[in-house]
């Protein structure tokens, strides 16, 4: 019973370090917080939860860096200059 709580326990874990923030594609992040952004936009339809103030403000910041780290580059996703 101790082993099968173990091997719960390390499952539960590992899936949970393979969906953290921190371990996604930064694009992803990006496209995920414009999502929860556009939601928290818009009114509540049909008892649909909307998403929590501090994540929403999360999600404002990486949308930020992210327009700040765009402004700044000279060369697109291939590498090519922009100009």
């Amino acid at each position: 019973m101790l082993v099968r709580s173990a091997i719960a326990l390390a499952v539960a874990a590992l899936a949970m370090a393979i969906s953290s923030p921190a371990r996604a594609d930064p694009r992803e992040v990006l496209r995920a917080c414009q999502a929860m952004v556009n939601r928290a936009a818009q009114p509540a339809q049909n008892g649909a939860k909307q998403p929590d103030d501090a994540e929403v403000a999360r999600c404002r910041q990486v949308i930020r860096d992210w327009t700040l780290r765009d402004s700044r580059m000279s060369v697109d996703e291939d590498g090519r200059p922009l100009r």
